[in-house]
């Protein structure tokens, strides 16, 4: 090192010249103390909008908490992962959609602010995802609920892996009895072919669920027109024809149906099922009194009503009767049909019955009134009206027709081209032979009779099938 001297002192050079440092020569030991944090570049980190000094501690939340969202009962939140909400409903329900994408890991929390969920409840909407391993949306209906989801996979979706006062997360179901019950799928199938009782025990919920069943009910048929001496009578109208469909899975159903079903709640439903409608009593053969019209069948709000008789033959005989769909008129006094979808209900019930061909050109009655067709006329030369058209639904997994109008009966000895339809039952013919009875279960109108002196038949019984989901 150089060495200078001014006056009579010497100065040493203490300067040092810059060296090349060798890779890994410097421990971590020779560095304590000797860099500040605030010489470094980046002196703080950032986490969930915290940010944090070198050196320094904090308490660090797991989720980013949002402002306080107010419900407004019409528009819903969507949620972003590693967020969480707290949702006000003290003026209206809320809904809460979880995000369309997700990959596991990702967490959101849901905090009841103001203690409100149990009367303004907040639904959590799976945005396609499964929520605990089902394909519902969840109801938090409890207050100062809270929870936290996480999400697993495309299987389970989204797991609740934090409750706090949450009464209603595991999926429920409606369970029932009474009936015959079979299944399709996820559904259950209760078929009454007489009167009983449909028992709910239990009712479904979001996060399983729905709660809303689909039904058939289908009235009795009316009785046939019975045949005066010489004279025939009008098929009987089918049973009432009332469905609901589209709130149970599909399954084809007829195109009377309605899509609004009934909502059920743990209780008893008294069900009837109407019986179909015979000869009168008093006047058997005569055709001097009209026959029975079908009984109604009945399950909660839904009435379906009895098909109405079709006209009898004799000199003195009523019109045809009324009722979910009309009786055919006769071939006499009284050739028109009757009205059907009595007492009205949309989508209608049923259709008018045909009207009858009187002497001197033929004799011949109409066919009853179906569920999907008026009935048909009478018409020279001996050819007496068909049964209106039914219908055909699969609510119970397999197609089946039902609800057809009764063949017209007619006066002559050729055979009567009054066919059966849909259960209805085929007119007679004037050699005797009585009207057909409708089917059983169907709710088919029966058939007419040619004379002389024989009965026209008796209506099906109707019948009434629900469907639920219970799984």
């Amino acid at each position: 090192m150089p060495i200078s001297k001014i006056g009579t002192k010497a100065l040493v050079d203490c300067s040092v010249a810059a060296v090349d440092i060798a890779d890994n020569s410097i421990t971590a030991a020779k560095l304590a103390g000797s860099i500040t944090n605030a010489k470094l570049a980046n002196s703080s980190v950032t986490i969930n909008s915290t940010s944090v000094s070198l050196g320094a501690s904090a308490n660090i939340n797991a989720l980013d908490w949002q402002s306080v969202i107010t419900a407004d009962g019409s528009t819903g939140t969507t949620g972003v992962a590693g967020r969480g909400y707290f949702i006000n409903t003290t003026s209206a329900a809320h809904t809460f959609t979880l995000p369309v994408s997700a990959t596991r890991g990702d967490t959101i929390a849901l905090k009841d602010y103001a203690g409100t969920f149990a009367t303004f409840n907040l639904t959590i909407a799976r945005n396609g995802h499964n929520i605990q391993g089902v394909a519902n949306n969840s109801l938090i209906s409890t207050n100062r609920a809270s929870v936290v989801l996480v999400y697993v996979d495309v299987t389970r979706g989204w797991e609740f892996t934090t409750e706090s006062n949450v009464a209603v997360l595991v999926p429920t179901f409606i369970s029932a009895t009474g009936g015959t019950v079979t299944t399709s799928g996820d559904f259950k199938i209760h078929t009454f072919t007489g009167d009983g009782s449909f028992v709910v025990a239990t009712i479904g919920n979001p996060s399983g669920g729905p709660n809303t069943a689909d039904y058939l009910v289908i009235a009795g048929g009316g009785a046939g027109g019975d045949g005066g001496t010489t004279e025939s009578g009008g098929g009987g109208g089918a049973g009432g024809y009332r469905e609901s469909s589209g709130n149970t899975g599909p399954y084809t159903a007829s195109p009377l149906a309605t899509p609004t079903g009934i909502t059920l709640t743990a209780q008893t439903y008294p069900i009837t099922v109407g019986a179909g409608g015979g000869p009168n009593a008093s006047s058997p053969s005569g055709g001097n009194t009209l026959g029975v019209q079908g009984s109604s069948s009945t399950f909660s709000t839904i009435t379906s009503a009895g098909g109405g008789a079709g006209s009898s033959g004799g000199a003195t005989a009523p019109a045809a009767g009324s009722g979910g769909s009309g009786g055919g008129g006769n071939g006499r006094l009284n050739p028109s049909g009757a009205s059907g979808n009595t007492p009205p209900v949309a989508p209608p019930q049923g259709n008018n019955g045909g009207a009858g061909q009187p002497a001197p050109a033929d004799y011949s009655g109409g066919g009853g009134g179906g569920a999907e067709g008026t009935g048909g006329g009478a018409s020279a030369p001996n050819s007496a009206g068909a049964g209106g058209a039914g219908t055909t639904s699969s609510i119970n997994g397999t197609p089946t027709a039902r609800s057809g109008g009764g063949g017209g009966g007619r006066r002559g000895n050729a055979p009567n081209p009054a066919p059966a339809t849909a259960g209805g039952g085929a007119g007679g013919t004037g050699n005797g032979t009585p009207g057909g009875n409708g089917t059983a279960n169907t709710g088919g109108g029966a058939g007419g009779t040619g004379g002389p002196n024989t009965c026209g038949g008796t209506g099906g019984k109707g019948i009434v099938i629900i469907r639920y989901k219970f799984q």
